[in-house]
């Protein structure tokens, strides 16, 4: 094992709590783009679980893999979503998706 396992690991793992924060979001807020973000965080949280597992059962695969969590992260970042934090927040807040109920 090298050390790109633990990058597509630590990709994986971001790439998941991406997801999740931005479901907390639309549980708090029920806005569509981050309903849209939540739909589609568990299609790259998938993509990127494949990626670190390919890259865990084959070295001869680690940059494909490293590949698959980098595009997964990529993904999960153009999402189109609403302002949510009018600027007054600390970066925790924004961290953890603490958000107002609507």
């Amino acid at each position: 094992m090298t050390y790109l396992l633990y990058v597509a690991g630590f990709g994986a793992a971001a790439t998941f709590f991406l997801w999740l924060r931005d479901a907390r979001i639309f549980w708090r807020t029920a806005l569509p783009g981050y309903r849209q973000a939540a739909y589609r965080g568990v299609l790259y949280s998938a993509l990127s679980l494949f990626g670190f597992l390919m890259a865990y059962t084959s070295e001869d695969l680690e940059f494909l893999a490293l590949g698959a969590v980098l595009l997964a992260l990529y993904l999960q970042g153009r999402q189109e979503r609403e302002k949510v934090w009018k600027g007054g927040e600390n970066a925790v807040d924004r961290f953890l998706g603490t958000t107002g109920r609507r």
